[in-house]
């Protein structure tokens, strides 16, 4: 069964480096494609979700931005299981500031060129180890200014309050970028942060293999019902 996975805003597949798919996984990375001029979030995920072949149970997998598209995908694609990663699955859960910021357009000022700086991007890609501080400095250099951009104004932007029955959530408590609001539905990793998908893998991982297990369990008695 494939995982379709999304990586954050300003990042790519290597952020997933350290995950371990469970076996009945097969990774599939979908590759960010050019926003439209002012394009929603939902609109830009029913596109991305294009590369998505939906004819055979699937699971996906989101990380921040990434589970905000996995979110719209889900609630017109039916994946059999959507696993958000340091990520919301509301815009109200969203901090105060990103809708404020929203409202009155401030991020909108801010030259494109600012958004690829050490000192902007600097609290986003907070990150522990040395070699993870290695892949993430990589990935800021290699960051388009104007995707950046796109992606924060669509997610200051976002309305959505439908959260579709097979999302599933693993979240840090000290999460500095999305702080964790809800609790219920929630596998909460004791003072994990926005990037612990690098440094808390170990902790995520066994977690992942639950989901996805119960997920393929659940198909296959489906199909068991189906003969």
């Amino acid at each position: 069964m494939k995982a379709y996975c999304i990586s954050g805003l300003g990042a790519d597949e290597r952020i997933f480096c350290n995950l371990h798919f469970p076996d009945v996984l097969e990774p599939v990375y979908l590759k960010w494609i050019k926003p439209e001029p002012n394009e929603a979030l939902e609109h830009y995920a029913l596109r991305l979700s294009e590369k998505i072949e939906d004819k055979e149970p699937y699971v996906l997998i989101g990380l921040s931005l990434g589970g905000m598209l996995a979110v719209e995908i889900s609630k017109k694609k039916h994946p059999l299981a959507t696993i958000l990663i340091s990520s919301v699955a509301t815009s109200s859960e969203l901090p105060g500031w990103y809708r404020w910021a929203g409202q009155v357009g401030l991020h909108k000022l801010l030259p494109a060129g600012l958004y690829k700086t050490a000192s902007f991007l600097k609290r986003y890609f907070t990150t522990e180890s040395s070699e993870s501080k290695k892949l993430v400095q990589q990935l800021i250099r290699e960051s388009d200014p104007e995707f950046i951009r796109w992606g924060v104004n669509a997610i200051v932007g976002w309305k959505n309050e439908e959260v579709p029955d097979t999302v599933y959530r693993i979240h840090g408590t000290k999460d500095e970028i999305l702080p964790l609001k809800v609790q219920e539905g929630i596998q909460a990793i004791p003072g994990g942060k926005h990037l612990m998908i690098l440094d808390r893998a170990g902790e995520i991982n066994p977690m992942l293999e639950y989901i996805c297990t119960r997920a393929c369990q659940r198909t296959a008695g489906v199909e068991g019902l189906k003969k």
